[in-house]
């Protein structure tokens, strides 16, 4: 059954980094897939802050751009969110999933991060 799984998550003052992690199961097509990190934010709506191509190519939302990097490891079927420059708007739950197309997993529970002003 294929799931995704986010962690790296937790408190931190304003200014700081977190490293967020996604690890994923259950379709051994994930290399090919364009992958992305969402948050949502108190009663917010989930937004696209970055994306991977499967050839490694990012983009990200202007609200996060300089700030946070998005990476992939295929062999491990996993994604990576660095966050630096932490600010309190960037308070949400990250989920991560596929991108630019329908999701192909069931959204996961998230990895909560909040930032102390």
């Amino acid at each position: 059954q294929a799931q995704v799984v986010e962690s790296g998550g937790g408190l931190v003052h304003n200014g700081g980094s977190l490293n967020l992690s996604c690890v994923a199961s259950g379709s051994i097509h994930f290399s090919t897939y364009t992958m992305g990190w969402y948050r949502q934010g108190p009663g917010k709506q989930r937004e696209l802050v970055a994306h991977v191509t499967s050839g490694g190519s990012t983009n990200y939302a202007d609200s996060v751009k300089g700030r946070f990097t998005i990476s992939r490891d295929n062999a491990k079927y996993m994604v990576f969110l660095q966050m630096n420059s932490l600010k309190p708007e960037d308070t949400a739950v990250y989920t991560c999933n596929t991108a630019l197309q329908r999701t192909l997993y069931p959204w996961g529970q998230g990895t909560q991060v909040t930032v102390s002003s």
